[in-house]
């Protein structure tokens, strides 16, 4: 996972860094499946690796950069983002290294059903209204990529008819 990460990050070419990144959700939810976490892995697997990427494929196929080449920032960027990234990774580890993870008495097993009835109630604590704005959101986008896909759409202005059925040119 780490090496398709460096190379979804290093890789000039688009869509190269799109198959990488493809990989890179995979193996996590490979992780989620050896951990024990079916739920998780299958949502990884259906909204990131099979949505997210999908998406961003056709974006990129859309828009017909496929072979569009990235550009390269200059050293003094690459330091500084390499350095911001040294700076988190510390604060990170420092954060996780200082406080104590205790680990819960009692487990509470969720499942998919509960899972199901939390996100379709109306009740309090109940995710319908989130819901059903995302679907609204995804059509939206479904209609745009639509609407980029077909290019511009001008209609064809037609000459009337000349008194003789031959048509104006």
């Amino acid at each position: 996972m780490v090496v398709f990460a460096l190379a979804s990050v290093n890789s000039r070419k688009m869509l190269r860094s799109v198959i990488y990144l493809l990989f890179v959700l995979l193996g996590i939810a490979g992780i989620y499946f050896l951990i024990d976490f079916n739920f998780l892995a299958a949502i990884q697997l259906t909204v990131y690796a099979g949505g997210i990427i999908v998406l961003i494929i056709f974006s990129v196929l859309l828009v017909h950069h496929i072979e569009m080449e990235l550009e390269l920032a200059n050293r003094p960027i690459q330091l500084l983002a390499g350095f911001s990234c040294l700076i988190g990774l510390g604060v990170f580890l420092a954060t996780i290294y200082s406080h104590k993870f205790n680990v819960a008495d009692t487990a509470i097993t969720t499942t998919a059903a509960d899972i199901g009835m939390g996100l379709l109630s109306y009740e309090a604590g109940g995710f319908i209204l989130p819901f059903e704005v995302i679907s609204v959101l995804l059509l939206a986008a479904m209609i745009g990529a639509i609407v980029i896909a077909k290019g511009s759409w001008k209609p064809e202005v037609k000459s009337p008819n000349r008194e003789d059925g031959s048509i104006n040119k």
